[in-house]
């Protein structure tokens, strides 16, 4: 029983960082119906971001994580502008086409300047480990859960409350009816590619103090489950990426604590595919019918 909640508090842990991921994924999914593939490669210049500002610039590790995510947005939407923008009325194919090359680009690009060789991220802060009834956790792990719970209630509150959130909410329902209401529709998506770039970044920052290692693929395999997390709560809603974020963290590390943890990767996509054939929308989606 304690080794079933210390790995569900891991998974939670790891979860948080998936679902940071995957409320990107899933925000632009909802504006433009567009999959960013680039999006795992943000999450790593965040966490090069984070290494700048703590190793180089010698910042408190709070104030580095809120300056690569800053970053990371003016990247986002920078990425956006270029790349998306002027294929947005263009088949989604190549919208995607451009996904993938500037996830190739940003992997090559921070190969070439940084080369492919591992990093040890800095540990800005010291690690302590606490013991309830036999169950361990760090301090770091409590500062990813709650800096990640604290980032998605901010999230929730600009988007349910603000008049930016508003109008994300407008186009994301019907993009030519905002038009004509008088919303900025380029705007909205720029703001939009800001949030979830940060947010990408705030996961890249502490998973990099948590496993002390950086390198330019590290955006990859983080960012395909994140995908998935996205896809299994229900794309383009927001609660979902969430939830779908902790199911794939907690099952990844039930997973390892078995003697099958070198499948871990195949049985999170293995559960997708159940899911999925189960109920196609994800969990949180709902069917909707489409006009002809």
């Amino acid at each position: 029983m304690t080794t079933f909640i210390q790995q569900l508090i891991n998974g939670l842990m790891l979860g948080s960082v998936y679902a940071l991921l995957a409320l990107g994924y899933t925000m632009v999914y909802g504006i433009i119906k567009l999959i960013n593939f680039a999006h795992g490669d943000i999450y790593m210049l965040g966490a090069y971001f984070g290494y700048f500002f703590i190793k180089v610039l010698h910042l408190n590790f709070f104030i580095a994580l809120i300056l690569a995510m800053v970053v990371s947005a003016v990247i986002g939407v920078v990425i956006e502008y270029i790349a998306y923008r002027p294929l947005r009325h263009s088949p989604r194919i190549a919208v995607l086409i451009s996904a993938l090359g500037i996830s190739f680009f940003l992997e090559n690009g921070m190969t070439y300047l940084y080369g492919s060789d591992q990093r040890s991220f800095p540990q800005a802060i010291k690690t302590v480990q606490y013991q309830f009834c036999g169950i361990q956790i760090s301090n770091i792990q409590l500062i990813i859960a709650v800096t990640s719970i604290v980032l998605m209630l901010l999230l929730t509150y600009i988007v349910k409350n603000t008049k930016m959130g508003r109008a994300m909410r407008a186009v994301s329902a019907d993009p030519d009816a905002a038009s004509l209401m008088g919303i900025n529709i380029n705007h909205t998506i720029s703001f939009t590619f800001a949030i979830g770039s940060a947010l990408a970044a705030a996961g890249g920052v502490l998973i990099g103090l948590y496993y002390n290692s950086i390198d330019p693929l590290m955006g990859m395999t983080p960012g395909l489950k994140a995908f998935v997390a996205a896809v299994l709560g229900g794309i383009g809603i927001i609660p979902g990426a969430a939830v779908g974020g902790w199911l794939i963290g907690i099952l990844e590390t039930m997973v390892q604590a078995t003697p099958f943890s070198d499948y871990k990767d195949a049985i999170v996509y293995a559960m997708l595919i159940v899911i999925l054939l189960i109920k196609p929308t994800g969990i949180l989606g709902k069917n909707k019918r489409e006009k002809v």
